[in-house]
């Protein structure tokens, strides 16, 4: 099915991003496993398989509009030397999807795509789930320290 060049610029801008996110909490899981912190480790490493199954979704959505999937754009990485740091580099990343998921189910509304808007609504709600855990880890440091807080994510 020959898909609307828009909602296919669209879809590809929001691969770049998954693919972007891939990368980011890759690098960010593999420091926490460096420092020890099994637990941050195993968890971000799953938001960033969360975010291959995205790519995959938009990629499988491309294809059947007909469309080519851009996987050569990566856009800036905000890679934090410490985890409160990472937590908050990743909640905007978060931020900037949700955005953007929102901005494209608009799109795909006003243009009749409605497979288009129910692939994004899925994946929207995944990114509101990744950022209401970043921000209750963000709340339980500032409650706790970061001290208290990394010394439950040693396993």
């Amino acid at each position: 099915m020959k898909g609307n060049e828009k909602i296919i610029a669209l879809l590809n801008d929001q691969l770049s991003d998954e693919l972007t996110a891939i990368s980011q909490y890759m690098v960010h899981a593999a420091m926490c496993a460096n420092w020890g912190y099994k637990e941050l480790h195993d968890t971000i490493e799953h938001r960033a398989i969360d975010e291959m199954k995205h790519a995959e979704m938009l990629i499988d959505r491309i294809l059947f509009l007909e469309g080519i999937p851009v996987v050569s754009n990566l856009k800036k990485m905000f890679i934090a030397p410490d985890v409160e740091g990472q937590f908050k580099s990743d909640h905007e990343a978060e931020s900037g999807a949700i955005k953007t998921y929102n901005e494209g189910v608009k799109l795909a509304v006003s243009l009749g795509d409605n497979g288009t808007r129910a692939l994004l609504e899925t994946i929207l709600k995944d990114e509101e789930a990744h950022i209401d855990w970043l921000e209750a880890q963000l709340d339980q440091i500032s409650q706790m320290g970061i001290k208290v807080y990394l010394s439950e994510q040693v396993s």
